[in-house]
């Protein structure tokens, strides 16, 4: 007697439960390992994105925005500083390292910073080819923008004022590509990255551009207000410890690692308090953007369990009705010999098929909605991000799934075990 082959043609008894059975158990599989692995990779992405950032300074606002604008790359910044202020601050000693980063331009969406040196080492970002950007008017592309914009080393091109992909007037500067980075998977593989010197000529040539134009349109007035107006900020330009700062040179924000725990629990709670500069903790306004996000995880998550649940009352009472439909032919079978524990095998490797062929589909599922839902995010925030599922989580969704399915056969398999052979052949009640 092949069981095999009996529980196959028992598979197909009743194709409306079963596929009702498969159906509701792949749904919820697909939940539960699509929300695990958008979970997991979301937080992966932003704690990879912080770097070594202890601290972010920068105008004064929202945290959160702050924190978004500048470590992930996703917001509109709060404004801008003074980089005379945070030279000052880069000179506290119980500061590691501090990287200015200064933006508002883009390229076909992708953002254009302007920063040191130091800003790739954040990342651990090496060259994928060419060099680091030495002089003005030369960028270095992470991977993302090179591969979606086609640009090589030794191309040029013009950036566009704002941060939106339209809308912005481009700028006269050409901006030559000096070098592009290999894949990090983090926030830098979506950045053009240019030292602060390309940021402040971009502006300053535009205001001269503009600045001329309403020359020829302003009477003889206003240019003597004009002149004494710069008079006044030349001589403001010395600043009270007798150092000279240029004018009108501002950055976003400053990107800042500590020396020790000390700075971190003293330094933010100065700045906020004794200056006009703001500074936010990346990690803790992330942490409470996961408590925000983390609720709705939650829910997908307690709606994935309780679908799992009806599949497998689904799949019991598919094959309860099996057993009960066709309890003639089992009591027959086993007037002919067949042992209990053939029957019971025999449910048992129905509840495993459908269970299979139910993981296999709901792994399907799950793998083909995130790799849409990573491409929408590609799309609109132009990142890629690194699938993150663990083999231990596939293993534990696959237990909770085995564990219902026996369950079920438990159950179902009763009226198998109280089987009253010469009741069912006599036809009795």
């Amino acid at each position: 007697m092949n069981i095999w082959k009996i529980s196959l043609r028992n598979f197909w008894y009743k194709p409306l439960y079963t596929f009702l059975a498969i159906l509701t158990l792949s749904v919820s599989i697909a939940l539960l390992l699509g929300i695990q692995q958008l979970d997991r990779s979301f937080k992966n992405q932003m704690d990879n994105s912080l770097g070594d950032i202890d601290m972010v300074v920068g105008a004064k606002g929202s945290p959160l925005q702050l924190v978004l604008a500048s470590v992930l790359h996703v917001d509109n910044p709060t404004g801008n500083i003074p980089f005379g202020d945070a030279k000052r601050l880069m000179r506290n000693p119980m500061i590691e390292k501090a990287v200015p980063i200064s933006y508002g331009d883009n390229y076909k969406g992708y953002r254009i910073i302007g920063t040191t040196k130091d800003f790739p080492m954040l990342y651990n970002a090496r060259l994928k080819e060419g060099r680091f950007a030495e002089e003005s008017m030369e960028v270095v592309l992470g991977v993302t923008v090179a591969e979606a914009t086609g640009l090589t080393i030794g191309d040029t091109f013009q950036s566009s004022h704002g941060l939106a992909e339209t809308g912005g007037h481009e700028h006269e500067d050409l901006l030559k590509v000096v070098g592009i980075y290999e894949p990090t998977y983090q926030v830098i593989d979506r950045l053009i990255v240019t030292g602060l010197e390309t940021i402040w000529d971009v502006h300053d040539h535009e205001e001269e551009h503009n600045d001329g134009e309403a020359e020829n349109h302003e009477n003889h007035e206003e240019e003597q207000h004009h002149d004494e107006d710069e008079t006044q900020i030349m001589e403001n330009t010395v600043s009270k410890d007798g150092h000279e700062e240029e004018h009108g040179q501002e950055i976003t924000s400053l990107l800042v690692s500590f020396r020790n725990l000390v700075a971190l629990l003293t330094v933010p709670r100065t700045i906020n308090e004794n200056t006009k500069m703001q500074a936010a903790l990346p990690k803790f306004e992330l942490e409470r953007l996961y408590q925000f996000t983390g609720v709705g995880v939650k829910t997908i998550t307690w709606i994935a369990f309780a679908i799992l649940v009806i599949s497998c009352i689904t799949i019991c009472i598919s094959l309860y009705r099996m057993v009960r439909d066709r309890a003639f032919d089992l009591a027959l079978m086993r007037s002919y010999g067949a042992s209990t524990l053939q029957m019971v095998k025999m449910v048992a490797y129905e509840g495993f098929m459908i269970a299979i062929v139910a993981f296999a589909i709901g792994m399907v599922i799950s793998q083909l909605g995130i790799y849409f839902i990573f491409e929408m995010i590609q799309s609109q925030y132009k990142q890629k991000m690194a699938l993150q599922l663990e083999f231990r989580e596939v293993l534990r969704t696959g237990g909770m799934v085995v564990l219902m399915v026996v369950l079920s056969i438990m159950f179902a398999i009763y009226p198998i075990v109280k089987m009253n052979i010469s009741k069912i052949l006599s036809h009795e009640k």
